[in-house]
């Protein structure tokens, strides 16, 4: 399997990619960089762990990405808290990541099922 075809995948990218276009007009560059970097690593170490060569460390890159499910979900609740992201709008992203955090708890434990064989 690819993770291409991971539904997981499709989602945080989906998300980050909205992430991105939500905070376009931003104006404080340094907090914009963080979040949206926060929103780029959920798929990209979805993506790294899954071209690892051995099961543990696919394990690990799908760990740091719900790791940044949690760190993009604490931003979005910072940024609603100052004004820079609308409240609607908050809610649905920190409900997607919430979804794909416990997409990728799913995983894990499907992949480590595999590892104890």
């Amino acid at each position: 399997m690819n993770f291409e075809d991971l539904e997981v995948w499709k989602r945080s990218a989906r998300l980050s990619a909205d992430v991105y276009k939500g905070l376009a007009e931003l104006k404080d560059f340094g907090f914009k960089d963080q979040l949206t970097r926060a929103g780029l690593s959920i798929p990209s170490n979805i993506a790294e762990g899954f071209e690892r060569e051995s099961v543990k460390e696919c394990l690990n890159f799908l760990s740091y990405a719900k790791g940044s499910c949690g760190e993009l979900r604490t931003q979005i609740f910072i940024g609603m808290d100052i004004g820079y992201i609308q409240r609607d709008l908050g809610a649905r992203w920190i409900g997607e990541a919430k979804e794909i955090s416990s997409m990728l708890s799913g995983l894990m434990k499907a992949r480590k099922g595999f590892l104890a064989k």
